[in-house]
């Protein structure tokens, strides 16, 4: 079973800003609806409040320690061991072989020793905010592919795109996805 984490993160490691994102950049929440669709989410609870409502077509997994909570439309664990057990059974009833992490940073952090993926939207600002990716030794990961999202006509952060040289600004900003196993990825230090 592939775990990802599937997060975007600005150049400061900024992931969320007073329960919410701090940009909206539409071509990256489409490619969000694309990554994760049909697909058991593992989510902390304020990930789940920001959310307003469950995410349709995907199994809501809310980690909390808070066992009386139980939102309408969510899976509750209290952990995320127990969230990932969850995950793979729903996984498995779903026929999907992967699971998408999606914040916040606390479970971020316990998925990363054990993740396969990480789809990463690289925001290019440094905008304030409250909730940051943990860190992460980036080369141990290796750089499989890279897309263009393009920018929308609604998205309210000036974005940059990465060439095969240095930084350019331009209008688009760039995903990737990288991996640490399995046959279409190979850790960098097994090079």
């Amino acid at each position: 079973m592939i775990v990802s984490l599937v997060v975007a993160v600005a150049d400061n490691g900024v992931i969320g800003r007073d329960g919410t994102l701090p940009w909206r950049i539409s071509s990256d929440l489409k490619t969000f609806r694309r990554l994760t669709m049909g697909k058991p989410l593992i989510m902390g609870r304020r990930t789940f409040q920001s959310l307003q409502k469950p995410l349709d077509g995907r199994d809501n997994i809310v980690v909390t320690r808070n066992a009386d909570y139980r939102p309408e439309g969510a899976i509750i664990a209290v952990g995320f061991e127990a969230a990932l057990a969850i995950a793979r059974d729903c996984a498995t009833k779903r026929g999907v072989d992967e699971i998408a992490v999606i914040g916040g940073t606390s479970v971020f952090a316990e998925a990363l020793p054990i993740a396969d993926r990480i789809y990463k939207t690289e925001v290019h600002g440094s905008p304030a905010g409250d909730a940051f990716f943990p860190p992460v030794d980036w080369h141990a990961w290796e750089d499989v592919s890279r897309e263009e999202l393009p920018r929308g006509p609604n998205d309210d952060l000036v974005v940059v795109r990465r060439e095969d040289g240095p930084l350019v600004v331009g209008e688009d900003l760039m995903t990737f996805k990288v991996g640490r196993t399995g046959v279409e990825v190979v850790p960098a230090k097994a090079k």
